[in-house]
């Protein structure tokens, strides 16, 4: 869910309620402003209301990089759309070109980028495979053609395609 505060969207990241005996009960909510990228927790009475951040959410492909700002192709509109460092943030590592994202808007500003959960990598560097060493579970790093660093089971070797959790940045399976 996400609200607008002082004119600032923030996505609500847990809440806790406690009901007092005789009192009214107290909702503590943790925030993460959208804009900032700051965290704050704040305790609320019972009854208070709070109004919704009005986001927009669209696909739009990454064409490319030019220094600190991404550049985004609208899917539907094919407007190209300017995102700040600072927005892309940590996902950069995950960013192919022609890759569709979601961009999510508030007030017509780019505030957040959303890569698909899986994305499918090619591995551009690995330590060669230790022949015997297949019964041990064996991970070594591999760096993807996006850039990510990830650790790998040892069988996989260089040029293979596998399938990421870009969420965690975690290897779940070889692509054929």
């Amino acid at each position: 869910m996400t609200i607008e505060l002082d004119g600032e969207p923030f996505k609500v990241l847990n809440f806790s309620i406690m009901k007092q005996a005789r009192g009214a009960a107290k909702t503590t909510i943790k925030f993460k402003n959208l804009v900032r990228g700051t965290t704050i927790e704040n305790t609320y009475r019972s009854g208070e209301k709070f109004q919704t951040a009005m986001i927009e959410k669209s696909d739009h492909q990454y064409t490319y990089a030019d220094g600190e700002t991404f550049f985004f192709m609208n899917s539907e509109t094919f407007d190209e759309v300017p995102v700040s460092s600072k927005v892309v943030d940590d996902k950069v590592q995950w960013l192919l070109e022609g890759m569709v994202v979601k961009l999510v808007f508030f007030k017509d500003k780019p505030i957040e980028l959303v890569v698909p959960s899986t994305g499918v990598y090619e591995i551009t560097e690995t330590e060669p495979n230790a022949k015997g060493n297949t019964a041990s579970g064996h991970t070594k790093p591999a760096t993807l053609n996006s850039g990510a660093t990830i650790t790998v089971p040892g069988y996989l070797n260089q040029g293979e395609t596998i399938k990421v959790d870009t969420d965690k940045g975690a290897f779940m399976e070889r692509v054929q």
